[in-house]
């Protein structure tokens, strides 16, 4: 409501205060922030008692907290390129981390398209994943029956989508897995022709460093439109599809799919092109910048 709105200029000072009193107490030797109000405290702590400080910002477009503090640290590290920056500021690209589940699957050998079994993996994130879900399965069965009969998919879908979802490719005769969470992205992305997804910092990073030809349909009601930003790195190096969702229609869809599943060799350069922006030592790039700035420090 209105107080609690009105509460939180105090609260962050409160916690402001009462991290400069742990660092003055703790003297850490360095502070990372990674966006978000959380991250407001520490880093305006350490802004305070100038302690050695860095962001991470892991989407295309600054978040608000990283904003204000963009010029107030020694370093501001970027997890998408290109990121948006405002005038003046430089940043690092060190990239997203991975989990190490995708790193085990770093350049997986891509099976390219073709006359027998291809996979198909269809993740919606989080949120406003209801288009995916209302798109992709008519999609996909609107398919030639040449390539049709090769397809199976793994479908990510929310919980009051998922009996829709999964009677429709039955009745389809579409061999589809359809869980609201899938324990085994990693292996199920590693497996797919094609991914159809969100493009949340994490999903992009992931395509990028296991490799995979992707359509991806950022969400539209962010604030910052910053799934497109978080896309436009694997769309520029030409290893996906960027759809907007006023955009995103059966007919169209379906030809985009037919296109990339029919010419193997088209797929083929999507995978290379996503490898091509991965950075799978994105961590070893980040602790080597936080050594950078300590090391500046003495």
């Amino acid at each position: 409501g209105i107080l609690a709105k009105l509460l939180v200029p105090f609260q962050i000072a409160i916690g402001t205060a009462k991290a400069a009193v742990q660092m003055m107490l703790d003297r850490p030797n360095v502070v990372v922030g990674f966006g978000g109000y959380p991250s407001i405290p520490a880093v305006g702590a350490a802004w305070i008692l100038r302690r050695p400080r860095l962001l991470h910002e892991q989407n295309g477009v600054l978040g608000r907290v990283n904003q204000i503090f963009a010029k107030h640290v020694d370093a501001l590290a970027c997890g998408t390129w290109p990121t948006q920056m405002p005038d003046g500021i430089n940043a690092v690209h060190v990239g997203n981390p991975v989990r190490i589940a995708v790193l085990e699957r770093a350049g997986a050998g891509y099976i390219e398209p073709g006359d027998y079994p291809m996979s198909i993996l269809v993740m919606g994130g989080s949120q406003g994943a209801r288009i995916l879900s209302d798109v992709v399965p008519p999609a996909i069965a609107a398919l030639p029956m040449d390539v049709l009969r090769h397809i199976r998919v793994s479908h990510q879908a929310r919980d009051e989508d998922h009996d829709r979802v999964s009677k429709f490719y039955f009745e389809h005769g579409i061999n589809a897995d359809v869980q609201p969470f899938f324990t085994d992205v990693p292996t199920r992305m590693s497996e797919a022709q094609l991914v159809i997804s969100r493009a949340g910092a994490s999903t992009v990073a992931d395509l990028s460093v296991i490799g995979r030809p992707s359509i991806l349909v950022p969400y539209a009601a962010s604030l910052r439109d910053e799934q497109t930003a978080n896309a436009m790195g694997l769309v520029n190096a030409q290893a996906a599809v960027l759809v907007t969702e006023d955009a995103f229609h059966v007919d169209t869809l379906s030809a985009q799919i037919n296109e990339i599943l029919t010419q193997p060799e088209t797929a083929m350069r999507m995978a290379r092109n996503a490898l091509s922006v991965g950075v799978p030592d994105a961590t070893d790039r980040f602790i080597a910048l936080i050594q950078d700035i300590l090391s500046k420090g003495k």
